[in-house]
């Protein structure tokens, strides 16, 4: 089979990025699993332990998630106690989730995971990961301009 065929596997950019999501998510699971947190209930977290507290919407387009993966989320984050969600005041169809005194407790208590995280990848120079993370972030952007004309 032809090196250049447009449907190899090898040939596709889509496919590292998923495997590389993956490996990500994988290698997380430990920490999360002592903390009894998915990777996307872990940062949904990380925005409300930088905001306090945002609005629903916002949420999803931060975390690229729809309102079908975020909701049943939120209602299990919100069970566990780590936030609370409620109606804005200004606009009722607002949903605001914010963060509760549990959601801040486990924050301390993920105050490692950065930096177990730095070790396990300590092999892949700063340099690559800091070209690797602007790369990702200007695909991103060119993949949402592109998304939002369909």
């Amino acid at each position: 089979m032809d090196k250049k065929d447009s449907l190899r596997l090898e040939n596709q950019v889509c496919f590292p990025l998923y495997a590389c999501a993956r490996e990500v998510v994988k290698a997380y699971r430990p920490h999360l699993d002592v903390l009894g947190l998915t990777y996307t209930q872990y940062i949904t977290m990380m925005v409300l332990w930088e905001e306090g507290k945002v609005s629903v919407r916002d949420l999803g387009k931060k975390l690229h998630l729809d309102s079908g993966t975020l909701t049943p989320l939120l209602k299990k984050l919100e069970s566990k106690g780590y936030l609370k969600r409620e109606r804005s005041t200004v606009d009722e169809r607002v949903v605001i989730a914010c963060i509760t005194e549990e959601g801040r407790k486990l924050k301390r208590a993920a105050a490692k995971i950065p930096q177990a995280m730095a070790n396990e990848v300590a092999e892949f120079p700063m340099e690559d990961a800091q070209e690797l993370y602007r790369l990702l972030y200007k695909l991103i952007g060119i993949l949402e301009v592109s998304n939002s004309k369909q």
